[in-house]
């Protein structure tokens, strides 16, 4: 499944130039105002952020399969957005929405793993070739090695569910070996 955000993004842009407007004026009312545009602005996310969480986890329960996140914690610290970048990295609530995914399927019985999110795009998952020139572009992706070419997010979300299926299967194997150990 495929969220884009492009309908928050707009409206996102669009109250930023509305903010704008009002901070020019300097009157109390436009601060109020302000104030009740961005408590608007957060109540919007947050929603969109529960319909794509309650979305994932419907397909997931349906299918009986799990979802496979990848840990983003600490990406604000280690990523340097462009300055045309910076409000949107800013403003994405990655965190949140993991929260909303979480809890919600914690509720539908689906699991929920987290993997790391190293090089996850620029791992090629056929050949397991590692390289950053494997990124030609944003949006692209082809491998350097053995030719697999596709979108970057399509490549890096089948690298996310590889490492997925890996640590699960290492903790079955685990707990399988426990239990023979046990017995």
């Amino acid at each position: 499944m495929n969220f884009q955000g492009g309908r928050l993004r707009r409206c996102r842009r669009w109250q930023a130039r509305k903010r704008a407007e009002l901070k020019a004026r300097h009157t109390k009312s436009a601060t109020r105002r302000l104030r009740r545009r961005v408590r608007r602005e957060h109540r919007h996310a947050t929603q969109v952020n529960h319909m794509i969480a309650k979305n994932l986890v419907a397909v997931a329960q349906r299918t009986g399969r799990g979802i496979a996140l990848e840990d983003l914690s600490g990406i604000r610290g280690r990523v340097r957005p462009r300055r045309n970048q910076r409000a949107v990295h800013a403003s994405w609530s990655f965190h949140q929405l993991g929260a909303f995914i979480e809890y919600k399927a914690r509720r539908a019985g689906v699991r929920v793993i987290t993997v790391d999110a190293r090089f996850t795009s620029q791992l090629c998952p056929d050949c397991g070739y590692t390289a950053r020139n494997n990124r030609f572009s944003r949006d692209g992706f082809g491998c350097r090695m053995c030719g697999l070419a596709g979108p970057a997010d399509h490549v890096a979300g089948i690298n996310v569910r590889n490492r997925a299926r890996l640590s699960v299967g290492t903790c079955q194997r685990a707990r399988t070996c426990r239990l023979k150990a046990d017995g």
